[in-house]
């Protein structure tokens, strides 16, 4: 059954209040939650994290930005110290780029702030709703991004 387009619209006006909420929250508390890390750290030492090692122009794919931005930014990363660079030994030109100590930490330091302000926006919701909002959320993103992801299987949502 196909959603009324009414929904769809209710929908999209709320991803587009989300997005704002959340640029405003990011601009109000990028110090507090980043502290010294660059704002675009968070985008490119997350998938560092998850996928390890990997070459400037697949980390430019991840995260959807040119090479030569993410090429920049990784060498302001690399400056202060939250990422490695290293020889590819598969071709000498090219260099891997990972994660560092104080990038894993300025990563655990980021997931812990961004928890605690979830918990407190959502103090007044049941265990059961904030997992329905979850579950939700994880496929509306796999929907509107099939590409990002085409071999991860969709996230089962049941009728809560």
């Amino acid at each position: 059954m196909q959603v009324a387009m009414h929904t769809a619209g209710r929908l999209s006006a709320g991803l587009g209040q989300l997005v704002r909420a959340g640029r405003q929250l990011s601009h109000r508390a990028a110090h507090e939650l980043y502290g010294d890390l660059p704002g675009f750290g968070w985008a490119l030492l997350a998938p560092l994290e998850r996928d390890g090692e990997q070459r400037c122009s697949a980390l430019a794919a991840a995260v959807g930005v040119d090479g030569s931005v993410v090429s920049r930014q990784v060498a302001a990363l690399e400056r202060d110290g939250y990422v490695v660079r290293r020889a590819d030994p598969h071709d000498g030109r090219a260099s891997l780029i990972g994660l560092s100590a104080a990038g894993t930490a300025a990563l655990d330091r980021t997931r812990e702030a961004r928890s605690a302000w979830a918990q407190a926006a959502l103090a007044d919701w049941t265990e059961e709703e904030a997992e329905t909002l979850c579950r939700l959320l994880e496929r509306l993103v796999a929907d509107l991004l099939p590409e990002s992801a085409p071999d991860r299987p969709r996230p089962p949502v049941s009728a809560a």
